[in-house]
């Protein structure tokens, strides 16, 4: 199949990609990686009158590190931030899930803010931006400019908080505590395909290695990111001797998930314990500096 038809719009800078999506209203699309919208234009599940394509806004591809956050620019590609040693150096979590993502050759033109505004509940990248409590920078042409929270983000599946003539520029993705470890794990039938349930923990200790607080995000559990506090589970524990099943049992009481083709309801919440479990621990050993938390790139 081939796309309905569409005017093509090539802004040259924000200014000019402000105003082409002010005139097109609820009419158009952006156009960043094009990995997940141009199989849904081909596909003819949507139809938009206007394609607004902001290649050329090279003033957006950036992955800025500052103290307390790691900044994305609407253009930066997945594998730019999987391969940002300051950004991991800072916050391992996001190339542990970010090197999840598909393949590498969807990774090398995908963009991380646009798959924050696609608002797929199986992806990786709206998960890791709930569970650290990010947000996402929206303008609009006039100086309109609105910070969103990623817990108002997310609406439902395929739906984020995106409104007609606005344009995602960036997402901020805030570096947790200090004594916070993290891990990333998921279960798919294939290397690259949608996780049929994943996991991002973060398991923050004190001073004696004792657990204060365990928070983790999944995907592929509900219609939008689900992050759960898990701390009760296993507060007060050293990181070694934690009974990180528990926090994975508790978990599996917290979470709807629904059945469909892929798997059933029971199955996905079996994996939900099972896979907390497991990646709490690592996060816990993350934590205290005695083992990785699975960054897992091909």
């Amino acid at each position: 199949m081939k796309p309905a038809s569409f005017v093509y719009h090539r802004p040259t800078d924000l200014g000019d990609a402000l105003a082409a999506l002010a005139e097109v209203g609820h009419d158009g699309k952006v156009l960043a990686g094009g990995q997940s919208l141009v199989p849904v234009l081909t596909m003819r599940l949507a139809a938009p009158g206007h394609l607004v394509d902001i290649n050329r806004l090279a003033e957006l591809r950036h992955v800025t590190v500052t103290g307390d956050a790691v900044r994305v620019g609407a253009l930066a590609r997945h594998t730019d931030l999987e391969r940002d040693e300051p950004a991991y150096a800072v916050l391992p979590l996001l190339r542990r899930a970010t090197a999840h993502v598909a393949h590498r050759t969807i990774r090398n033109r995908g963009t991380t803010v646009g798959s924050l505004v696609h608002a797929d509940p199986a992806a990786e990248l709206p998960a890791v931006l709930a569970v650290l409590a990010g947000e996402v920078e929206l303008v609009r042409a006039g100086g309109g400019r609105r910070l969103v929270p990623a817990g108002e983000f997310f609406l439902g599946p395929l739906e984020s908080a995106v409104r007609p003539g606005e344009l995602a520029v960036s997402a901020t993705f805030p570096v947790p505590p200090a004594g916070t470890g993290s891990a990333w794990l998921e279960l798919s039938r294939r290397r690259g395909d949608y996780a049929l349930v994943g996991v991002g923990v973060l398991v923050t200790l004190d001073a004696e290695q004792r657990v204060t607080r365990v928070r983790a995000g999944y995907v592929s559990v509900g219609p939008t990111p689900i992050v759960l506090d898990l701390t009760d589970a296993v507060a007060g524990q050293r990181y070694d001797e934690a009974a990180w099943a528990a926090a994975g049992a508790l978990a599996a009481t917290l979470v709807h998930p629904e059945e469909d083709i892929h798997a059933t309801a029971a199955y996905r919440r079996h994996l939900v314990a099972v896979l907390t479990s497991r990646a709490a621990q690592r996060a816990g050993a993350d934590a205290a500096g005695t083992g990785a938390g699975t960054e897992g790139a091909e």
